[in-house]
């Protein structure tokens, strides 16, 4: 990989480097001060950028299932953690430490990881994906309705923000990638040399199709310009360029979709119910001190407002402040370094102005804006500051406005419950809030409560605490995003992130139709019987709609009482004739459930070695008629879904399975799961 940072950063566009031919404008060493590189994207061709997305990348794309695409995330993944000590060394440079740059870095390869394991999992080996069942639109069941997703043919635009230069990237690409959607990144202009780094290697690994990454390094504008209705924009940044985004005119009248994570004053809350000397207060100081120091508090998710009860704030500010005491500031090189720099001399400005307003209704406790100590380092050339702890006045209104994005946090003093939770809401929306307690009903109270104002609430206790990720840190399986000055918009959640970059859509069809389209089994529709058991079929044979009707079996009070004492079910209404004729559902004795479940398996299995290698459970069962002894069952089997597993020989089979009385009513319904060989000789 060539070294990014020499010169003039470079953009990828349509299938090449591209190097502007100005002298652009410098981007700084967050730590030493010096020039690293330039940045400029002058003379580069937006447009083409975005032709090439939608000409090139989406149709490559689109081609593959979301089995393939999670194959390919899993190999960039793969990739990129063989060039980690490179990137570490980048990010360095952005004043971050190797706590920070595991949060940046491998926190983003891990969320690449999990995201292509959700796309192996829990999404089919097909380009289409199914939201919830079928509806029922007329009463003979021939017109039905399926809610499907498909691919956009548009391209994802991400424009990040300076402090996570390769979890901001790769949170968003990973989903991107899964949902068909090619990606044009705009990294921040002060981090950008790390992101480029990136990039770069992804592209000369060559794992991703051509066109399904871009990068812009330098200046978007224009860009919007070149979207329409079927483009959307993933924007992490400040509120004031969140709002010019929102009022161009392709969001405003043209379409294009704009999701936002903008300002957000997160709060952690003292449980009422914490004493000094309870576990749940060590937990909760540790909690605002880490939020604090990491990546020097510039993080979307970083505790700025410490809400505690009004009798222990003096002790929660000593205990802050003895902590606080105890990190080291300086080089992130350096051995012994706890928090690095900010990224920028001019982001260390912007902090101390916050905190300047801050101080119109709050006195500093500890920390001072204007002067640190620091280690290998000199204090005035890079962007070093102190950590800061305030404490606000009652009735303080610029702790809930201002955000000081650094390691700045202000105590605020509460009252009861009630008014805690009122302190969290004058936040005005926020990414992630977090709760210390031992006390369920506190727990319940102030999630309620909070919960419309935030995209994520940590509860924080001893029995948790051993596992707990923390209050400020992204999950890729859960939701990142929050209500309100937020910026309303919502990423990751699993499949969730994936199914936001694609349309939902309402199906009305007839069952044969629904089939076709989804790829997937719908009741009503054809089954074939050839007269060849489907068991004894592999995958290269086995077909949707594949069908066996069984013989009718006569379940007989001995089954029933064979059972009962076999497997110690003895549930009256299996066992005792008088009560079951008492219970207003039964009438008289009834067979177990799962005995008719269990009869059904017997009914449909082809027991000789064979292509089907197990079975691995059922899903969505339902008992709908009890079966009374002396009746008769017999079950239908029909292939629903088959989905092959890319890295091995055997795929997974979903059977549609219906069991019916003698007088063909429905009396269990489910999905059995199997596993089968792709190929099979007999």
């Amino acid at each position: 990989m060539e070294p990014p940072v020499t010169g003039m950063l470079e953009s990828y566009a349509a299938g090449r480097w591209f190097r502007a031919d100005d002298e652009g404008r410098p981007v700084l060493d967050a730590v030493t001060g010096e020039e690293i590189s330039r940045i400029s994207s002058t003379g580069l061709d937006l447009g083409a950028m975005v032709q090439h997305a939608r000409t090139v990348g989406a149709p490559a794309l689109q081609a593959l299932t979301f089995h393939e695409r999670a194959a390919l995330l899993k190999a960039v993944a793969k990739d990129l953690m063989t060039r980690k000590d490179e990137f570490y060394e980048l990010s360095y440079s952005t004043g971050a430490t190797a706590r920070d740059s595991a949060v940046d870095i491998d926190g983003g390869i891990g969320t690449v990881f999990s995201m292509a394991s959700k796309g192996t999992r829990e999404m089919p080996n097909d380009t289409v994906y199914l939201d919830g069942g079928t509806e029922r639109l007329g009463r003979a069941g021939t017109f039905l309705g399926q809610h499907i997703y498909t691919s956009r043919p548009g391209v994802a635009v991400q424009i990040n923000a300076f402090n996570f230069p390769v979890w901001g990237m790769l949170e968003k690409l990973a989903p991107a990638v899964l949902a068909g959607a090619p990606t044009i990144v705009k990294p921040a202009a002060q981090t950008a040399y790390l992101t480029e780094a990136v990039v770069r290697r992804i592209i000369d690994a060559g794992l991703l199709p051509e066109g399904a990454l871009q990068l812009l390094c330098g200046s978007p504008q224009g860009l919007l310009d070149e979207l329409t209705v079927q483009d959307q924009v993933a924007f992490t940044g400040s509120a004031h360029t969140a709002g010019l985004l929102r009022n161009h005119t392709n969001v405003l009248h043209g379409g294009v979709q704009l999701g936002v994570e903008a300002d957000s004053l997160n709060c952690s809350i003292l449980g009422p119910d914490v004493a000094v000397d309870d576990p749940e207060f060590d937990l909760f100081v540790m909690g605002v001190v880490t939020e604090m120091t990491v990546k020097a508090g510039q993080k979307c998710t970083a505790i700025r407002r410490v809400l505690v009860p009004r009798d222990r704030a003096d002790a929660v500010a000593e205990a802050i402040s003895a902590r606080l005491a105890k990190v080291t500031v300086g080089n992130p090189r350096a051995e012994g370094v706890r928090m690095g720099a900010l990224v920028s001399l001019d982001q260390r400005e912007e902090v101390r102005k916050a905190i300047q307003s801050l101080r119109a209704s709050a006195e500093i406790v500890f920390g001072n804006p204007d002067r640190v100590d620091t280690v290998d380092a000199d204090p005035e050339r890079g962007a070093f500051i102190s950590p800061v702890l305030l404490k606000a006045a009652d009735g303080a209104v610029e702790p809930h406005d201002v955000e000081a994005f650094g390691p700045v946090s202000t105590l605020i003093a509460y009252d009861d419950v009630d008014h805690a939770v009122r302190l969290a809401a004058q936040g005005k929306g926020s990414l992630v809030g977090s709760l210390a307690t031992h006390d369920p009903d506190v727990a319940r109270r102030v999630v309620l409560g909070a919960a419309p104002w935030h995209g994520r609430i940590l509860v924080l206790d001893r029995d948790d605490a051993a596992e707990s990720t923390g209050h400020g840190s992204p999950l890729p399986v859960l939701v990142h995003g929050g209500p309100g000055r937020a910026g309303g918009g919502e990423e990751l959640g699993g499949v969730r992130a994936v199914l936001h970059y694609m349309q939902r859509t309402a199906i009305q069809a007839s069952p044969d139709m629904l089939t076709a389209i989804t790829g997937r089994w719908t009741a009503g529709s054809a089954r074939n019987d050839d007269g060849v058991h489907p068991f004894r079929k592999s995958l290269a044979s086995l077909r949707i709609g594949d069908t066996i009707a069984s013989a009718p079996r006569t379940v007989t009070l001995a089954d029933i009482d064979h059972f009962a004492e076999f497997t110690g079910d003895t549930f009256y209404a299996h066992t005792d004739p008088e009560a079951a004729a008492k219970n207003p559902l039964f009438g008289g004795i009834v067979a177990h459930g799962y005995l008719v479940v269990s009869l059904a398996a017997g009914l449909f299995v082809e027991p000789n070695p064979g292509p089907v290698l197990a079975n691995f459970g059922v899903d969505n069962l339902r008992f709908l008629t009890p079966v009374k002894a002396d009746d008769s069952i017999a079950v239908t089997l029909t292939v629903k879904q088959i989905t092959p597993r890319t890295s091995a020989d055997y795929g997974e089979v979903r059977w549609d399975a219906v069991v019916v009385n003698q007088d063909g009513e429905p009396v269990a319904t489910y999905d059995v799961l199997t596993l089968v060989s792709k190929e099979w000789t007999d």
